[in-house]
């Protein structure tokens, strides 16, 4: 790496290595840490989105509340 690519990450930071040439995000985990991050859904429910609370109650129907 060259001094002056040291000097311009420094004064204008590190360009993001997080992206493909699509500009679609991209995370490098091995295939391994995949497999976790998907066992661990099934192992407890509390980490899966997609029975979270607020999306419950945003699927459920809207009721009025009631006035006295």
């Amino acid at each position: 790496m060259s001094l002056l690519k040291n000097l311009g990450n420094f004064l204008f930071g590190k360009d993001p290595d997080i992206f493909d040439e699509k500009g679609a995000v991209l995370h490098k985990f091995t295939d391994e840490k995949w497999q976790q991050w998907n066992d661990r859904f099934k192992a407890n429910p509390d980490y899966d989105w997609r029975k979270h609370v607020a999306v419950e109650k945003v699927n459920q129907p809207n009721k009025a509340p009631k006035t006295p």
